[in-house]
């Protein structure tokens, strides 16, 4: 048996149909606003670990939020001090 039949036999699809990179880069993201336990407001990626940016104030958050979701079609959540969700796909 030859390599490609090998490679088609287990299940590989052929590198023709692979989604073009640009396809990739513009997924829409949902971006997460919530407190920190240092009172500080972050932004993050959804499942995320690191804050993308820190703010004083849920309302700066939110705005920077809404740019980055704006640019890359995304959404995003905003939660509440205790950590409930407040507003989603805002």
């Amino acid at each position: 048996m030859q390599e490609n039949e090998v490679t088609q036999a287990e299940g590989a699809q052929p590198a023709a149909e692979e989604k073009p990179a640009a396809a990739k880069k513009t997924a829409a993201r949902n971006y997460h606003v919530s407190t920190r336990k240092d009172g500080k407001w972050q932004v993050k990626f959804a499942g995320g670990e690191k804050a993308i940016k820190l703010f004083d104030t849920q309302a700066e958050a939110i705005a920077y939020a809404k740019k980055l979701a704006d640019n890359r079609d995304g959404s995003i959540t905003i939660h509440k001090k205790d950590g409930k969700m407040r507003k989603q796909r805002y």
